[in-house]
């Protein structure tokens, strides 16, 4: 019996390898990489931050506190204007933002305020030049009319198209200290009154005379009181031609502080009637109350006075005297 337990105990057999070290696996390789990669972006940081100008580093500062603003804005530092994130661009040396890569070379329309007021004087002042026109082919056309060519006088100014109606010596608007308009005058602005209705712009009248002072003037009637009645009259004589009161913006007498020919104060060519038509920006400093530049002379661009032809002969007025 004790034999066979003997046979049925199992047997244990140790052993025992001895060999190299076990492998630690891959964790310090991971490691490594990050490190080398915090080292290269931090790298970059001091590269950037050495190359970067204030601008850029304001813009950058700018859109990180309020991206937004400086997205619609722009601005130094904010880069390509188009596009809703600013930057872009190669050259690190420029202060301001530059074109994003791939649109340097495409042509944006933009359409500002500035841009649209110039469309407007540009369509505006060619308006005003077939107004002239037209108002030259009126004159002509009639035959009475036409006899004043000599007495009339078409140019472009800054404040837009005037028509000067100038005396002569036979052949005055008005009597010697009279605003009463004679009557081949008087047919002149209602046929003017009637052109000018194709236009929607305002009108200043200016009274004009000499330098020759006004008999009993010191009493309180002068040559500033003259000249604005003879405004007034003129005004009067193109409503009933068919022009609106609305159009009418200013009636002043200017006595002889505007002298057409300064080598003869007391000369014809003084005593006149001016009709502006204005354009949009002499409307608007009048309304405004802004102070105007005083009249110059024809700037680039602007046509200087034009004086019709004489193609006939009216009858001449003998005037009671001087005329003024």
């Amino acid at each position: 019996m004790a034999g066979d337990a003997k046979k049925l105990q199992p047997i244990i057999i140790k052993k025992v390898k001895k060999g190299g070290h076990s492998a630690h696996g891959g964790a310090w390789k991971i490691a490594y990489a990050d490190f080398v990669t915090a080292m290269m972006a931090f790298f970059l940081l001091m590269w950037l931050l050495g190359s970067t100008t204030e601008g850029d580093k304001k813009g950058i500062a700018d859109y990180f506190q309020s991206p937004l603003k400086v997205a619609m804005t722009g601005g130094s530092g904010s880069g390509d204007s188009s596009s809703v994130v600013k930057g872009g661009g190669k050259d690190l040396t420029r202060e301001t933002g530059q074109v994003k890569e791939g649109q340097s070379d495409a042509k944006r329309a933009s359409y500002t305020l500035r841009a649209l007021k110039e469309e407007q004087r540009k369509a505006e002042k060619s308006r005003l030049e077939q107004l002239k026109t037209k108002v030259e082919e009126v004159l002509a056309e009639n035959p009475k009319l036409a006899a004043l060519g000599g007495q009339i006088r078409l140019d472009m100014t800054r404040e837009g198209l005037r028509i000067q109606i100038v005396d002569e010596g036979n052949r005055p608007m008005f009597d010697s200290g009279s605003a009463v308009v004679k009557p081949y005058m008087r047919e002149l602005l209602r046929e003017l009154g009637n052109v000018l209705t194709e236009v929607p712009n305002r009108l200043t009248v200016e009274g004009h005379t000499d330098a020759q002072a006004f008999p009993g003037g010191d009493k309180g009637y002068s040559n500033w009181e003259l000249s604005a009645d003879r405004a007034n009259a003129s005004r009067r004589e193109l409503v009933s031609g068919g022009l609106s009161e609305a159009r009418m913006l200013r009636v002043q007498g200017l006595a002889a502080s505007k002298l057409l020919d300064a080598k003869d104060p007391n000369g014809a060519l003084n005593r006149r009637i001016s009709i502006i038509v204005m354009n949009r920006d002499a409307e608007d400093a009048v309304l405004k109350n802004v102070a105007e530049e005083p009249e110059a002379d024809a700037a680039p661009g602007e046509t200087g006075p034009t004086q019709l032809p004489q193609i006939g002969k009216m009858p001449q007025t003998q005037s009671p005297g001087p005329a003024r």
